[in-house]
């Protein structure tokens, strides 16, 4: 039987978010033949020269044969298509169905493997994109090809969005006793580089991978707390009481129901509501409870490092479409 070289050639889905760049160049660096697939107009100057650019329609099965694979021969797909706002109508059209297309033409095109990246927080699906994630994860793994489905935890962008606000001298807003929810946080750098190894391990091959940074896991009152130590300042820390985002989120749902125009906030009240009471660590199925100890951890950035670069201007919040708190 002839062994399986491992992948060289990859096209990437996905190229022009966060974690698809510091892919794009994770790829470039282990030699990968790597093509890039993006939307016209997109910004690509912070992906790496060497990759293969080509443009169209993600959600477009034609535009992805012609444009995308174009007939040529590809080792493996890695797609970090995700919607930008989680609300239904933007989950379901790229969380499902843009990542079903592109297994459909992957396979039209003989890729014998598959990786997403997908979300730990699928694990307790109460929202519309983690039900879109699930629903494509589903038809991955029945498709017949290779395939891996990387769950990471929380990222550094998604816990730096106040930063700012208490460089600027406001206090750091906790839910509740800032104790409610933990989470490993990962790096985009040590991400891509978990994704790209999972091409090389026959461990990694149609497994559902939940994958965190470096330990211990971390509450936002931890974070707030070395922030102000940070910047040499004593803690200023508001706790908003979780029965006031209980209130608001059900509030803006009950008069969703009658004014169709604020489904869409109701939706992202509801992603906030469960940001603010969810732990971002793998969730053990028998107890109903998160843990820390079986949340695998990757790499060696932590936030703490880069909350550091922020403060000291090395570094940029890049906003997540998630981010829980805003920056003013």
């Amino acid at each position: 039987m002839t062994a399986r070289r491992s992948p060289q050639r990859v096209f990437l889905a996905g190229a022009t978010g966060t974690i698809g760049r510091a892919l794009a160049h994770a790829l470039a660096e282990a030699g990968r033949d790597v093509v890039c697939f993006v939307r016209p107009g997109a910004d690509t100057t912070a992906l790496p020269r060497t990759v293969d650019i080509r443009t169209g329609a993600p959600t477009d099965a034609t535009s992805l044969a012609k444009a995308g694979f174009r007939g040529e021969m590809f080792d493996a797909v890695i797609s970090c298509l995700a919607s930008r706002s989680g609300v239904p109508d933007d989950a379901w059209a790229v969380d499902h169905r843009a990542n079903r297309t592109l297994l459909e033409q992957a396979r039209a095109a003989g890729v014998e493997r598959f990786v997403v990246l997908s979300a730990i927080c699928v694990q307790k699906p109460r929202l519309a994109f983690q039900h879109a994630k699930l629903a494509f994860e589903n038809e991955l793994m029945q498709s017949g090809i290779d395939w891996t489905i990387v769950r990471p935890t929380a990222f550094f962008k998604s816990l730096s969005g106040q930063v700012a606000r208490v460089m600027a001298g406001k206090p750091y807003l906790v839910f509740g006793d800032g104790r409610v929810t933990a989470c490993k946080p990962i790096s985009n750098r040590d991400l891509a580089d978990f994704v790209v190894g999972c091409l090389d391990d026959p461990a990694a091959r149609n497994r559902i991978l939940p994958i965190g940074g470096p330990g211990p896991a971390i509450t936002p009152l931890d974070q707030a707390h070395h922030l102000f130590r940070l910047l040499d300042r004593p803690p200023r820390i508001r706790h908003i009481p979780l029965a006031l985002v209980d209130g608001i989120a059900g509030m803006i749902g009950v008069a969703s129901r009658v004014a169709p125009p604020l489904r869409t906030k109701a939706e992202l009240a509801r992603i906030g509501r469960y940001y603010a009471t969810e732990s971002m660590l793998v969730l053990d199925p028998e107890t109903g409870r998160y843990d820390a100890d079986t949340t695998p951890e990757h790499g060696t950035d932590t936030l703490f490092d880069h909350y550091a670069e922020l403060v000291r201007g090395e570094a940029k919040t890049e906003r997540g479409a998630h981010t829980v708190f805003g920056t003013t």
